[in-house]
């Protein structure tokens, strides 16, 4: 397949947020045609698009084709391929998010933190191609249109429940071209739960103590073995799921963890600002997941009880 052709390929991006506006500007820049549903910013990017300031990539400003309030404002029939970037919260529906995009030859494409997200939606549109798609990066929203990328951006995809299809393919060749290193997988449940063994520890941690930064949970007297404790705990759960994972993934995420620059994970941020924050999607679904497949989990089970108690102050779920 030529540039010319990939170029024709119509995205439209659900929740154009830090995440979406990063990788939608990845794919304008790999030839795409992109638009983006933007609710909050809505004029600032309609004036001037978004700045997106990146060490790696340099400094991009992302024009979409089409910036709009609402799904079912698209023009010029349904997309190639329904980027989907909003966060996994309560009272979100994303299905009903994302009807009115939904052509029959959509591929619809999850960029969403959590594990086991996927199931509603292949439910809701069992005849659309999902590929479900894990992010790699540190990238913050600083002002409105305003996007600064600090670190990493990776992204690993591969078709849902499992494969890899040749439209996913193209998908990575567009990011590509686009400055995105992307990992294709033919089992993306697996690379959900190698991820979630970061995401479901570091995340709750982060908040209970306080909007603490990687630094302050890795170098506190007992912090690396407690994290550490509730990381097997995760990836037991993901090997009695079927999804057994490397006994060096554990030692290779601390050990890369603390050699990047010290941040705030993505829920301390959410928490800071006073947002709902993916408690269930990152840290509920791994504990029921654990329920269901009778394995021990005290320390997951601790995180999620905290947590919870944290919402009800805090009244944001």
């Amino acid at each position: 397949m030529t540039a010319a052709t990939e170029a024709k390929k119509r995205v439209l991006i659900i929740g154009a947020g830090a995440i979406g506006s990063f990788y939608g500007a990845a794919l304008q820049a790999g030839g795409a045609d992109v638009a983006v549903v933007c609710r909050s910013e809505l004029e600032v990017v309609r004036e001037q698009g978004y700045e997106i300031d990146s060490d790696s990539l340099g400094k991009r400003c992302f024009r979409p084709s089409q910036t709009l309030r609402e799904v079912s404002d698209y023009q010029g029939g349904p997309p190639d391929y329904l980027v989907v970037c909003v966060k996994v919260v309560d009272g979100t529906d994303r299905v009903a998010l994302m009807g009115n995009a939904v052509g029959p030859d959509t591929v619809i494409v999850l960029i969403e933190n959590g594990i086991e997200i996927e199931a509603e939606i292949a439910q809701a549109f069992s005849r659309n191609e999902l590929i479900s798609a894990l992010a790699f990066v540190q990238v913050s929203r600083i002002a409105p249109g305003k996007v600064k990328h600090f670190a990493f951006g990776g992204l690993s995809f591969g078709n849902y429940p499992s494969g890899l299809s040749d439209r996913a393919r193209q998908l990575g060749k567009l990011l590509e071209r686009g400055g995105i290193a992307c990992t294709l997988t033919e089992d993306v449940i697996t690379a959900r739960w190698k991820k979630c063994v970061w995401n479901a520890v570091f995340n709750p941690i982060s908040v209970l103590g306080g909007v603490l930064d990687t630094g302050h949970i890795l170098h506190a007297e007992g912090g690396e073995a407690f994290v550490r404790r509730a990381m097997e705990e995760v990836a037991a759960v993901a090997a009695a799921t079927g999804h057994p994972l490397s006994d060096s993934l554990i030692g290779k995420l601390l050990d890369g963890t603390r050699d990047a620059p010290l941040y705030k994970t993505s829920m301390a941020l959410d928490f800071e600002n006073g947002r709902p924050m993916e408690v269930e999607a990152i840290l509920g679904n791994a504990v029921r997941a654990g329920r269901r497949e009778n394995v021990d989990i005290p320390v997951l089970e601790s995180l999620y009880a905290l947590m919870k108690m944290v919402q009800l102050k805090s009244g944001k779920h």
